[in-house]
């Protein structure tokens, strides 16, 4: 027996011996509290800074201004003065109709009114000797009656005549079709030599590109504030292209619809852009966002370190002694991947942005840096 328990004994030591060298020295750091072993997590800093308090959305461009060119008159082309997708200006000269037929129309109607006045002067010296006559008791009442009539009548010819000419020099100017607005031209759908048939054809469209719209809708309970501020001051409105973070272009809010859409629940917007470098085109989808205000030195964190509980949203905060602490807070708006702490925490706080997973209450860490975690991940694929 003593034998077997000294046997016993010796055993029990060499266990422990071998159960202290397994443990390497060079392993997980251990809790000095409960023996856990450290998470490695990755940290940041919760800093002051301004953020600006945005709406965004879904977004199409609209032109400025859209015109369908169509003749007034009924005629042949005989010159197009432009290319496809050409800017144009107001003004500038875009068809030319064949005028001869309105120049025959006009010489007609002009010739007309020199022979209608020719007659007017000759009735009107006829009742001028008429009157003279019937005052003298010479001339009836007939023939005075006659000759004022003749002289009204001829009165009135000349007017249509006058009329007749204005006309024809209207319909003559309809001959030379020019731009009503600056825009560029879209797809020429009568060539030259073709007979246009007023005002059914449809010759070329015109878009207005500088200025442009944005158009987009938003939920209808950020209308209040919007009608605010924007009886305020200028709101403005950036665009994005889709997927993309680039802004495209700045412009101003320069209309709220009058009527909420009752099936979406939403309000129409439209913003104004110069677009002087053409960066927007009519049709493109774009996103749009509306600056409110701006909130000025308020505590931020990455979005990353706020989780969700039971009892609400909470950020693991590391304390000095690399424990953590899961500190009830009240997020508020995210923006470009930092969220806005209303209250809880304190700019200069550490906070941890990965490794949540695996954390309690007063567990220890060992905070890791993104280059580490970065070579830990290429190690464990190799």
């Amino acid at each position: 027996m003593r034998y077997l328990g000294c046997a016993l004994l010796a055993g029990g030591l060499l266990f422990a011996s071998c159960s202290q060298k397994t443990a390497s020295p060079g392993g997980e750091k251990a809790s000095r509290a409960t023996g856990a072993p450290a998470v490695p997590v990755l940290v940041a800093q919760a800093t002051k800074r301004d953020v600006p308090v945005e709406i965004q959305g879904v977004g199409t461009v609209q032109a400025y201004s859209f015109v369908s060119i169509r003749s007034q008159v009924t005629d042949e082309i005989v010159k197009v003065h432009f290319r496809e997708g050409q800017e144009m200006k107001a003004g500038d000269l875009l068809f030319t109709l064949d005028p001869r037929p309105f120049e025959a129309a006009l010489n007609q109607a002009k010739a007309n009114l020199q022979r209608d006045e020719a007659q007017m002067v000759n009735s009107r010296v006829s009742f001028e000797r008429t009157s003279n006559l019937f005052a003298s008791k010479i001339a009836s009442q007939a023939e005075y009656d006659l000759a004022e009539a003749t002289y009204q009548s001829a009165q009135s010819t000349v007017g249509a005549d006058q009329a007749a000419i204005t006309n024809a020099q209207v319909n003559l100017g309809y001959t030379a079709i020019r731009s009503p607005i600056d825009g560029r031209t879209g797809n020429l759908t009568v060539k030259e030599g073709n007979v246009v048939k007023a005002p059914d054809d449809v010759l070329v469209t015109l878009t207005q590109i500088r200025p442009i719209y944005v158009a987009f809708a938003v939920p209808e309970q950020y209308l209040p504030a919007i009608r605010r501020r924007a009886g305020e001051s200028t709101l403005g409105v950036q665009a994005f292209a889709s997927g993309d973070t680039n802004e495209l272009a700045q412009g101003d809010l320069t209309f709220i619809d009058n009527t909420v859409d009752t099936n979406t629940g939403t309000i129409l917007l439209k913003a104004t852009f110069a677009n002087t470098n053409a960066v927007l085109w009519p049709g493109q989808y774009v996103q749009a966002t509306l600056t409110l205000s701006n909130l000025v030195g308020v505590t931020v964190v990455p979005s990353q370190a706020v989780q969700t509980g039971q009892n609400g949203e909470y950020i693991f905060v590391v304390k000095p002694d690399q424990t953590v602490e899961a500190r009830p807070v009240v997020a508020g708006l995210t923006y470009d991947g930092a969220q806005v702490i209303s209250s809880g925490l304190q700019p200069g706080e550490t906070v941890v942005i990965d490794g949540q997973v695996r954390l309690k209450p007063g567990a220890n860490v060992e905070v890791k840096t993104a280059d580490a975690e970065t070579n830990s991940a290429g190690e464990a694929e190799q």
